[in-house]
């Protein structure tokens, strides 16, 4: 077996992300996308963290239609993340390059053919 060395998996990746092909739209989409770090997230937190804080919500009154809070409470905090996260979604998708076809291949691909 060939032992591998750390230099070489580096040059590896840079090869293939800037290979031959690849055009510098695509590296730079490909970078886009994996970076998917926004201040539009921190929206998350709250829908995730406030459900795990039982003692907030332990309680009976009030109650709605005869329901006791503890248990309406719960589907309203599920109604607040569906919410929460379609928000952060719509504000943190990528828009798709319009001289993309449905396969996700450039107009320079097309052209080649």
């Amino acid at each position: 077996m060939a032992d591998r060395s750390t230099g070489d998996s580096a040059t590896s990746s840079q090869d293939r992300d800037e290979g031959p092909g690849r055009t510098d739209r695509q590296v730079k989409s490909d970078r886009q996308q994996s970076n998917d770090r926004s201040a539009w997230n921190w929206l998350l937190v709250p829908a995730i963290v406030i459900p795990l804080l039982v003692p907030l919500y332990n309680r009976v009154e009030p109650t709605l239609f005869g329901w006791p809070f503890f248990y309406w409470g719960q589907l309203a905090f599920i109604a607040l993340g569906v919410a929460t996260t379609s928000v952060v979604y719509q504000k943190t998708k990528t828009r798709k390059d319009p001289d993309t076809d449905r396969l996700g291949r450039g107009s320079v691909e097309r052209e080649v053919r």
